[in-house]
């Protein structure tokens, strides 16, 4: 531990404090939260608990409040400086947030850092929900949102099977630079494709990596699935279906592209039945077999 940066992070709070935050040491629940992952602020908004985020990270863009917060940083890249500027008594963060040496100060700065479970399925974004509850102290509350989305996505998932798209899809993360970056196994995209009742065209790896031409041909997709999103452009799709591998595809000669919202499509929080619908029903509409 780097006590230098400790002492300067701890100063950081007090200064915060003589501006007119609460101290970030207090015993009593949590008043002054800065809220890291998309999923994570969509849930404190759906408890009715927003009044007490002083930040949120930049993958939190939604609803459209959130964006009046104080941003803090990509989720993954957060600074110990720019946590503590704003003064916290608690950061709760979804579970891949850091990077350890920002926690490690934190820790060192004596504010509490939860790390909320992530996760891909129906089950997980309950267990989401019910954790970002209890670091609230809400845990009725939360358990009573938990259901009622359970709810809402069990019927999104049926209503899927039951006229399934049966398209083969595969996930595109970004084709800038003519590489195309892919989701396998394990990820959120991978998820939202079979609740949506399709098919991940690409199985042989986990998480997002890096396809040859070959390995793009050979997964054959119908459908080709990006996110929308102006903060982090994925690559236009004129450039997608002039890449070589895309164009021998049935996806390619047929034009065959989505986008959806990246925070919808693969956040897995309240807002996840919605992204099953939107999915099942734009993936019908395609064209091709």
């Amino acid at each position: 531990m780097n006590l230098d940066i400790v002492s300067a992070c701890k100063a950081t709070v007090v200064a915060a404090g003589l501006a007119g935050a609460q101290p970030a040491f207090a015993e009593d629940p949590a008043q002054r939260i800065v809220s890291v992952g998309g999923a994570v602020t969509e849930i404190v908004y759906a408890l009715g608990q927003q009044h007490r985020l002083v930040a949120r990270d930049a993958t939190s863009d939604y609803p459209a409040e959130a964006a009046a917060l104080p941003d803090v940083g990509y989720m993954r890249r957060l600074s110990p400086e720019g946590l503590l500027s704003v003064g916290p008594d608690l950061v709760m963060a979804i579970e891949g947030a850091g990077p350890p040496d920002t926690v490690e100060v934190l820790a060192g700065a004596d504010i509490p850092f939860v790390t909320i479970p992530e996760g891909y399925s129906r089950q997980a974004v309950g267990e989401k929900i019910r954790a970002v509850g209890a670091a609230l102290d809400e845990d009725a509350a939360a358990a009573e949102l938990a259901v009622r989305v359970d709810a809402e996505i069990a019927a999104a998932v049926a209503a899927a099977a039951a006229n399934p798209a049966r398209k083969r899809v595969l996930f595109v993360l970004t084709s800038q630079g003519g590489r195309i970056m892919a989701g396998g196994t394990g990820t959120a995209a991978d998820g939202i494709i079979a609740m949506a009742g399709a098919t991940n065209a690409v199985t042989d790896f986990e998480g997002y990596k890096p396809l040859s031409d070959e390995a793009v041909i050979r997964a054959a997709p119908d459908v080709i699935l990006m996110m929308q999103s102006e903060a982090a452009p994925t690559g236009t799709d004129d450039e997608l279906f002039a890449h070589p591998a895309i164009g021998a595809t049935p996806a390619g000669r047929s034009r065959n592209l989505v986008r959806i919202d990246g925070m919808h499509l693969l956040g897995f929080g309240p807002r996840t039945a919605g992204a099953v619908t939107a999915l099942a029903e734009a993936l019908r509409e395609a064209g091709g077999s």
